[in-house]
Formats: C-alpha cells, sequence, structure tokens
C-alpha cells in the first residue's frame, strides 16, 4: 500500500483478526468483523433514532467533543493504561497507531503498509544460538550448554507518504529515535514490559524498521513490537525524560489528519493537517471541552454546547435519565461495555480463603447481577471468567463454572467448612473460635467501587461473613510498597484493563507471585500457583497456533474458575452521546470514540 487508498482486508494471525482498513477517512471497517468472537454491542449512533432529520450534505466543518479527563500529556506514550485511555481520542488524531485496537482485534490506520505476519513474510522464525545456565534457562553468560531457539524477527513497512504537520517527512529514523528514547526513559510498566520483549530495533531503510524478539519470547501480537514515530528532526538533543514529560509532550506535533492549534484549562483545539498524507478529514476543526461531571457532558449535548460526549463513569441516576433523553428524542445514547472489569481478589496466604469452599460460598452469596442492576441499569452482563466475552479465546458459558446467586448453597458450602452461626451472633465461626472476618481493601474516590463495596458487605452479613472495608488512596494502593504487590491484604476490590489479547502471564503464572525473590513484581497478587494452570497459562501465551493457544486457555480458565483464586464482577459501562441529528459514530470498547471521525455527519437544518 503506497498510498492512504481504503482497503479493506481480514488477516487472520494467531486468532486475532486484523482487519486493514484506511481508518480516518470518511470510511468505516467493512468486510469483516476484528476477531472471532461476538461483534460489539454499541449501536451506531445515528441509526436508530425515530422522528429524526436524515444526514444530508450538511455543514460538517466543526466538531465539538465532551469529555471529563484532559490529558497531561499528548504524546503515544503514556504514564499509565488508564493515562493512555484519556489522551486517546485526542492522540489518536495527532499520532494515529500503527495498529488500533478495535472490537478486541487489531485495525490499521495506513501508517503501516501492512501488518506484519508470518504468512506475508514480514515476520519470520530463525534458529539461534543460545547459552543455557545450570537451570536450563537462557542466559547471556558464556557455559558449556549451547542450544538452538526460535527467534521472532518481525519488519514494519512504513507509509512513505507520512508527513509530520511542519512538513517533514517521517521516516524509520524516527521510530529508532522513539524506541531509544524509552529505552533510555521508560515512563511506564507497559513500555517497559514491551522492551523486555525485543533484543534488537534497527533502521533497515528510510521507511522500514525491524524488531528482533528475544528468544525466550514468542508472543501471537509480535505485530505490536514496532515503536510510533517520534520527530527526530526536533527532539534530538533533548533529555529523553524531558520528551515524555516536558514541552513537546503538551505541544507536539503528529503526523495525524489533525494538529494542535492551542489549548487551555478547559478546552483543547485541534485544526485540520495539511501535510496529511491521507484523505483530508471533512471538519476543519474539532475542539475537546472538558467538564467535571457526566451530568454536565449531558447538559452540554442538550444545549447544544457538544456534538458528541463520552464517559466510562455514568452514575445510576444519570442512565435512568439518559432513557427518558432517548424516549424523547432529545439526544442519542450508545451503551457499550468497557474493557475495565471490576473483581475480588482472595489472598490465599489467609488460612481461611485457602479452601475453596469458603472461597465458592462467597461467589454463591454475592449478588452480582443486583449490583450490575442498580450500578449499569443491566447494560453490562456479570462475568464469569477473567477472559472477556469479546476475546476470541473466552471459554464458552457451558464450558466453565459458574457461581450464580445462591445464598442457601452459599450456606451451606460455609456450614460444610466448619463455620457455623452461633447463637446470638450473625457472623460464623469455627469449632476453635476463629470467625469469619475479612478486611476488604478498595481505592479510595471510586463511587463504583464504594458502591460495590457497600453490597458485597450486606451480602457477606446474609450468610454469616465479617466484611471490614477499609479505603486507600490509589498511589498507596497500587504502590510497589503497598498492600498488593507486598500481598499484606485479606480480600481486595479494584479493576483490570483488558486489551485484544489475554495475555494472562503476569497474572497468573506462579513465576508472576509478587515476592522478595522477584523483587515484587508480576500481578499474582492472590498467590495462586498450580502445576496444571501454570502449565496452560504458558502455552497460551506463548503460541503461535490459535487452535492450540484457544484450547490452551480453555483449559486454564477452567482450573482457574474452579479454583476460584478471584471473583470477576463485570464490566464497567462506557457511554457516548450525540445531539439527534449526528450520524456515523461507531463506539467501541476499546478504541477512542473519535477513531472514524472522517466519517461522522451531521444532518441538515429541517
Amino acid at each position: 500500500m503506497r498510498s492512504f487508498v481504503p482497503t479493506y482486508q481480514i488477516i487472520r494471525r494467531a486468532g486475532l483478526v486484523i482487519v486493514l482498513s484506511m481508518l480516518l477517512s470518511a470510511c468505516a471497517i467493512e468486510g469483516g468483523v476484528p476477531n472471532n468472537a461476538a461483534a460489539p454491542t454499541a449501536v451506531p449512533l445515528g441509526q436508530a433514532t425515530s422522528g429524526a432529520a436524515t444526514a444530508t450534505a450538511a455543514p460538517n466543518n466543526a466538531w465539538t467533543i465532551g469529555l471529563l479527563d484532559q490529558p497531561r500529556s499528548l504524546l503515544p506514550y503514556q504514564a499509565s493504561s488508564g493515562a493512555a485511555r484519556v489522551a486517546a481520542p485526542i492522540t489518536e488524531l495527532l499520532f494515529p497507531s500503527p495498529a488500533l485496537a478495535y472490537n478486541y482485534g487489531y485495525t490499521t490506520t495506513g501508517v503501516l503498509e501492512r501488518i506484519p505476519s508470518l504468512e506475508n513474510g514480514d515476520a519470520e522464525i530463525r534458529k539461534f544460538a543460545v547459552y543455557l545456565d545450570a537451570a536450563g534457562s537462557i542466559t547471556t553468560t558464556v557455559t558449556e550448554v549451547i542450544t538452538q531457539v526460535d527467534q521472532l524477527v518481525v519488519t514494519f513497512h512504513w507509509n512513505p507518504q507520512l508527513r509530520w504537520s511542519d512538513g517533514q517527512p517521517v521516516t524509520a529514523d524516527d521510530s529508532l529515535f522513539a524506541y531509544e528514547a524509552a529505552r533510555a526513559a521508560p515512563i511506564s510498566t507497559d513500555i517497559s514490559d514491551r522492551l523486555a520483549q525485543i533484543a534488537s530495533y534497527e533502521r533497515i531503510d528510510d521507511h522500514t524498521t525491524r524488531a528482533t524478539l528475544r528468544p525466550d519470547v514468542a508472543s501471537p501480537t509480535y505485530y505490536l513490537s514496532y515503536w510510533a514515530p517520534l520527530p527526530r528532526h526536533l527532539l534530538k538533543g533533548t533529555p529523553p525524560d524531558q520528551i515524555f514529560s516536558g514541552e513537546f509532550a503538551r505541544k507536539p506535533i503528529g503526523y495525524g489528519p489533525y494538529a494542535l492549534e492551542r489549548q487551555s484549562d478547559r478546552e483543547l483545539t485541534l485544526v485540520r493537517n495539511q501535510h496529511y498524507a491521507g484523505t483530508p478529514p471533512p471538519a476543519e476543526r474539532v475542539t475537546f471541552t472538558f467538564l467535571p461531571s457526566a451530568d454536565l457532558l449531558r447538559a452540554g449535548v442538550l444545549n447544544g454546547n457538544l456534538d458528541l460526549a463520552a464517559t466510562d463513569r455514568p452514575s445510576p441516576e444519570l442512565l435512568a435519565t439518559l432513557a427518558r433523553d432517548r424516549a424523547q428524542g432529545s439526544l442519542q445514547a450508545s451503551y457499550l461495555p468497557s474493557p475495565n472489569w471490576e473483581h475480588v481478589d482472595f489472598n490465599l496466604d489467609v488460612p481461611e480463603l485457602q479452601d475453596a469452599r469458603i472461597r465458592h460460598a462467597i461467589a454463591l452469596g454475592t449478588n452480582r447481577q443486583a449490583m450490575a442492576e442498580a450500578l449499569f441499569g443491566g447494560q453490562v452482563p456479570v462475568l464469569h471468567s477473567w477472559v472477556l466475552p469479546g476475546q476470541a479465546e473466552a471459554a464458552p458459558p457451558d464450558q466453565i463454572a459458574r457461581y450464580d446467586y445462591n445464598p442457601d448453597e452459599a450456606r451451606n458450602l460455609l456450614d460444610q467448612a466448619g463455620f457455623t452461626v452461633a447463637e446470638g451472633s450473625p457472623i460464623r465461626a469455627s469449632a476453635d473460635g476463629i470467625t469469619l472476618t475479612f478486611a476488604l481493601l478498595t481505592t479510595e474516590g471510586t463511587p463504583i467501587r464504594q458502591q460495590i463495596a457497600q453490597q458485597f458487605q450486606r451480602d457477606m452479613l446474609a450468610i454469616g461473613i465479617d466484611i471490614q472495608v477499609q479505603a486507600l488512596p490509589l498511589e498507596q494502593f497500587i504502590g510497589p510498597d503497598g498492600p498488593l504487590f507486598q500481598r499484606q491484604f485479606d480480600i481486595a476490590l479494584f479493576g483490570w484493563t483488558a486489551s485484544p489479547d489475554p495475555g494472562g502471564l503476569l497474572l497468573w503464572s506462579c513465576a508472576a507471585i509478587p515476592s522478595p525473590d522477584n523483587n515484587f513484581t508480576g500481578d499474582n497478587f492472590t498467590g495462586w500457583c498450580k502445576r496444571d494452570a501454570n502449565r496452560a497459562i504458558r502455552e497460551a501465551v506463548t503460541s503461535l497456533d490459535f487452535a492450540q493457544r484457544k484450547a490452551a486457555y480453555l483449559r486454564q480458565q477452567q482450573l482457574w474458575a474452579d479454583d476460584l483464586p478471584v471473583l470477576p464482577l463485570f464490566q464497567r459501562l462506557g457511554v457516548v452521546l450525540a445531539a439527534p441529528g449526528i450520524s456515523g459514530v461507531q463506539p467501541d470498547g476499546l478504541a477512542p470514540v473519535t477513531w472514524n471521525i472522517g466519517a461522522w455527519k451531521r444532518a441538515a437544518p429541517v
């Protein structure tokens, strides 16, 4: 692909279907779905509005979008996955992702000429000689034991027509520069994890780079081992940490359809990039307005100050109000499950929680459906696994243990475990006087978790378990010296963010249990370690054969659900609001709301 002419092609690679399309011109994904799972449930805005004017050739020269949070950085490299989601509606217009997460698959944006794959030859497996230590692990130290291992080599062809918004060409040197800057100043664990998988990243020619993965890395998502370009001609000589946190991070130049014009504490405006290599977007200007509450976003759409708004923090009261707004036709609203999902972790170092009957009883005694109804109006389903329903590797519902609400069965299990209710006390205790009392740790300043914790506390009291809720500041909760990584908790309530690829090695492998031996790294906070499950997750995350990979994920999920080290609750809910006459918006749980802004239209005035 030597230009930005829209093309559509489906590539199936390790079970993820990659839809190749020109994303930011006036078109949408066609020709298939991005993975082997169900299609997204969000309704495209503008298709189901009764009585609304049909979109015609009305002026589409400007959009005003309302958001809750203003990003600190506008670069494609962010300090956390949460910061990346906050910035994505803007950064995707400045720095289109070479491979954009969409519907738990990936779609290109024309930044790369094609997605590397083993089939098209841009990815290949080479044999390399490595040294093994006494334990049989790969080492850089010279030993007497040498073996041959497979090593993935991935070549990226960058679109030669790309231009920075100052008119300079985007080259392979810019991608290499970004890699070297990230290596010198990794600003997030996500970036550190990516760097740890790469043995080398090099320039091949003006528009080609090549990543060589480490010999012990066999990742099905090898095609994500690129580094989004940064303008070397402007940043050469800048200290790497200043690149990611200094003036350029706040006022960057990019290669996307829009360029930054101005920003203030409450507003940010982009204008059409005159040097954009693709089809010019219809709108000359896009303004982002940052408001302190979702209620104000709704008001902005209703009063015409906003064309569109997006939030992932709707209150139950707002959802009820939006239902009335939709019925009256005063605005459009689309609901979709977020990749952020809530869960309750059991610390398996706590003696009582080592008994699976108690963990199962807690699950059966938790009315998760009632929580979902109260918080999200039933717009999100209860989860039964850590692999989300939208992911291709999700276990079929009839092949995994479920814990539907059944407080009577929960009480029976607690009786079997030797914890009974003594006369005059609502809390169960063992024969030697140990009560079922647990501390539930969660985060401060998160209303949804506060409501979940309160309902969980009531549900547990109903089956004889005492829950003491303790909320901590987020930085303390997830800090390296905090209770999660130090594993100093009974039960913890928090969230994870899913991506198209389930991964799971850092969540469920035995080596990922934080401990002094690994400097308290890894996210297996429960301490769950089962030989068969450990083998299954390692096979799942390293296999390049989708059938083998999916089978391994199924085995791991079945073992996980049977043992239940974590009680999955539900995904959060994302909401996109739009004025009645707007069409073409296609909300997605993973892609930012602006992912197809070139396809948006406004109906002609009636």
